[in-house]
């Protein structure tokens, strides 16, 4: 008869207890032992999180002091800048308090993809740029070789520069700055326009300067703009549109009928202004502001001023007005110059004609049928237009960055305003066989929108504003809709030798040319749309209209811009009342240097 193999107690045997002991039906017979068991499991994980959450809050607590260390060490910089100057206006308890709480932001995997996709398009582009046309204006992919329509300036390589630094390419970079050092002239017999020449080349050259410190750039900007400066001379101090670079003879072309153009006498303010802060020379500030002081004496009640001016008369010579072309960018820098100062009493008349500017806007915004697309319709006399160009897209980018400053309902109405345009931006895009965007629509009753002049040059406005408003509102369908255009770019302009626009976005049909803006501007704003939105603060940076990020400096210690004697000529209650109520804002606390404090 066989023996059951009982221990007797107290003895030990690994095995026939421990098996027993991972058997549930076990503890399910001893409760007591069940109780014990998840306490000690609940009191090892309680000890094993509280560590991870340690280490990790530490990690966190790295990072925000890394990130305020940065911030203070750019401010240190700029009030180092300001006090060369002469208008330091920070302290460091300042400083301590702007950046006390740096935002973290957690890494997207998905925006990483897509910003490591748009930095490979760059990387091509650049390339391509580099291995057929280094050394001239643009590239013209589809023949391989180089054209010069800004007298040779490299417009490429100036525009690409901050491109590179930012996206961290710095071997390509670094051939660039060479290149600058090397090669870059300005005493050329060429005429160059005011306008492209102020954008591309001196706010490409004063940006990389503010990224990398390199004082070659700032030279160059300074030999440059010494260059442009006749082009100020005339009766009234609106500059022409046209300057030999060689000569400096300065004239309006045959085509404006002698006329300057608004865009171009209003869009040197940023770059101009931020050459004498950083050079302490005032006499470019003070150009391009007595431009603006000149419009100013004859503001019209609504804000909105024709395309052309004379520049003996300081009048409006044709009746056309428009957010598009020729008119765009002035009403853009109304607003950036009062940031550029950082929103202080001295910039405060650029931002109460930018205010009236944006009332005007108003009426000329319309609604198309059966869709309800929000439109801004062009105006020649009291004649309507239902038009829009695609340049217009800038305008809801605009529009969100003037939030800030803005009384509490009128913020809310900027925000719905780019909304509804951002949406009706998209959509010229959307809305064609290439997803891409024509040059401009026209809005017929019951057709909705309909392309007009078809070609795409590579244009960034429209993915300009889905950065600003992706900042603005952390509402990712915008990033998507960025996603959407970069990756019809990547279907229908990409070739093995660059980048191309289409002739028409209808049949696909393709140019040649690789615009240097879509290096300066359509793909740093992509880029920066997929980014943490500390790559570039809004509140440290406001960019020139060719994408180049210039840094804000406050401007005090001088008079208020825009002022003389007819003090009030030209300027309706409304704006007056509009600046007491800003005004008041400031003495509640509610925007301090013009950022929000609460």
């Amino acid at each position: 008869m066989a023996r059951s193999k009982t221990l007797p107690l107290g003895s030990s045997s690994s095995s026939s207890s421990w098996p027993r002991l991972l058997h549930p039906s076990y503890y399910l017979r001893r409760p007591r032992r069940l109780l014990l068991l998840l306490v000690l499991f609940v009191g090892t994980t309680f000890v094993l999180w509280d560590r991870h959450s340690l280490v990790q809050h530490h990690q966190v607590s790295f990072l925000q002091v890394d990130e305020l260390a940065k911030h203070l060490q750019g401010d240190w910089e700029t009030m180092q800048l300001d006090g060369n100057n002469g208008s330091s206006s920070k302290t460091l308890q300042q400083l301590k308090f702007e950046h006390e709480t740096p935002k973290i932001e957690m890494e997207d995997p998905v925006m990483e993809d897509r910003r490591n996709q748009v930095k490979a398009a760059m990387l091509h582009a650049w390339s391509s740029y580099e291995k057929y046309a280094w050394g001239f204006d643009e590239l013209q992919p589809q023949s391989r070789q180089g054209s010069n329509e800004f007298g040779g300036l490299g417009a490429t390589i100036i525009d690409s520069l901050d491109t590179l630094y930012i996206m961290g390419l710095q071997k390509q970079y670094e051939k660039a700055r060479d290149w600058v050092a090397e090669n870059l002239q300005f005493n050329r017999n060429y005429d160059a326009s005011v306008f492209e020449t102020t954008i591309r080349v001196l706010g490409g050259l004063l940006s990389s300067y503010d990224l990398t410190a390199e004082k070659m750039f700032l030279t160059k900007a300074q030999e440059l703009a010494d260059r442009l400066l006749p082009a100020w001379d005339s009766s009234t101090g609106i500059p022409y549109t046209t300057i030999n670079l060689g000569s400096g003879r300065a004239f309006n072309p045959g085509w404006t009928g002698g006329s300057s153009v608004l865009a171009d006498l209003g869009t040197d303010q940023l770059e101009f202004i931020g050459l004498s802060q950083r050079t302490g020379d005032p006499k470019y500030k003070q150009k391009v502001e007595n431009t603006i002081k000149q419009l100013r004496l004859s503001f019209p009640k609504d804000g909105l001023l024709p395309i052309y001016i004379s520049p003996d008369s300081g009048q409006p010579t044709i009746s056309k007005v428009t957010f598009g072309a020729m008119g765009d960018s002035f009403y853009e820098y109304l607003l950036k110059v009062w940031i550029q100062g950082n929103k202080t009493e001295v910039v405060k008349h650029y931002r109460e004609m930018w205010e009236q500017s944006m009332e005007g806007m108003r009426g000329l915004i319309s609604k198309s049928s059966p869709s309800g697309y929000t439109f801004i319709a062009e105006r020649t006399g009291a004649s309507m237009f239902n038009k829009m160009d695609e340049l217009a897209c800038f305008a809801p980018g605009m529009l969100t960055l003037g939030m800030e400053g803005a009384l509490p309902e009128k913020a809310v109405e900027y925000l719905e305003i780019a909304k509804e345009l951002a949406w009706t931006c998209y959509n010229f895009y959307m809305s064609t066989p290439t997803k891409l965007a024509g040059e401009n629509y026209y809005f017929h009753q019951g057709q909705d929108m309909v392309v007009g002049t078809a070609y795409n040059i590579l244009r960034p406005e429209t993915v300009e504003s889905l950065m600003y408003l992706w900042r603005k509102t952390g509402d990712s369908m915008y990033r998507d809709w960025g996603w959407d255009i970069f990756q019809a770019f990547e279907k229908q302009s990409r070739i093995p030798s660059g980048y191309v626009g289409l002739r028409n976005v209808n049949t696909g049909e393709k140019d040649n040319k690789m615009q240097s803006f879509f290096l300066a501007e359509t793909l740093k704003y992509l880029y920066l749309l997929f980014s943490p939105s500390s790559v570039i603060p809004l509140d440290e940076w406001v960019f020139n209209t060719e994408a180049h990020p210039l840094r804000i400096i406050p401007r005090v210690n001088e008079p208020i811009s825009l002022e003389d004697v007819h003090e009030g000529k030209g300027i309706s209650s409304d704006i007056q009342s509009k600046s007491t109520a800003t005004q008041q804002l400031v003495h509640r606390g509610v925007v301090r240097y013009g950022r929000n404090t609460n």
